[in-house]
């Protein structure tokens, strides 16, 4: 398949996606070279995924999106309730806008990502994985993966369940944040094959909270 990953990071979804074209688009620099790196057989768009999903959407047989999460983060919300020095952030609400606009102007494949926010979901998830929400247009089972504990997982620990090595590599801000941001490759991996039809699933109507 063609696909289309948004937001792609460093690719921690898209590790074990093997034989299809991938087209990825991160807007920060830093992570696309590292994205790059890892996998070189990728066409990687540095540029903001948004307006870019908008312009080519048609393009793709496939497409992942994960909006940025930390103004629907609950973690980030507690900070900024208990801390009167962190500054509260509007909800960003371009992941509803990206949910939205796929469902009904889109004909292939989608699903778009975030984490479970502090508030009642504006659209009903398709279905909820360890910490993510998911959101598509075609059945996902539930299932049970592990993770790491993002908040307590040093940048070590965290490379070594992702699978990355970022020695090395320019980053800016902090070096855990890209990990930490990862979506297992086993999550994505499972999805792609939901997709597929490899994995038995049934009606992205259930939502599970």
């Amino acid at each position: 398949m063609k696909i289309l990953n948004l937001y792609a990071g460093i690719g921690g979804n898209r590790k074990l996606w093997h034989g299809h074209e991938i087209t990825a688009v991160e807007i920060r620099l830093d992570l696309a070279a590292i994205y790059c790196a890892q996998f070189p057989q990728d066409e990687v768009i540095t540029t903001d995924a948004h307006a870019y999903l908008l312009a080519n959407y048609r393009r793709f047989d496939f497409i992942w999106t994960s909006p940025p999460c930390p103004s629907h983060s609950r973690a980030r919300h507690w900070r900024s309730v208990e801390n009167p020095e962190v500054m509260p952030l509007y909800p960003d609400l371009q992941l509803y806008e990206e949910i939205i606009f796929l469902q009904h102007y889109y004909k292939g494949l989608f699903v778009a990502e975030n984490v479970l926010p502090f508030y009642e979901p504006l659209v009903p998830p398709s279905v909820k994985l360890g910490r993510h929400l998911f959101w598509s247009n075609f059945g996902i089972r539930p299932a049970q993966f592990d993770e790491p504990d993002v908040e307590q997982f040093g940048i070590n620990a965290l490379q070594a369940f992702h699978g990355f090595d970022l020695t090395g590599y320019q980053i800016s801000g902090r070096r855990d944040t890209p990990l930490r941001n990862c979506v297992p490759a086993q999550i994505g991996e499972y999805i792609l094959n939901c997709a597929l039809g490899k994995v038995a699933s049934f009606s992205n109507q259930l939502t599970i909270f």
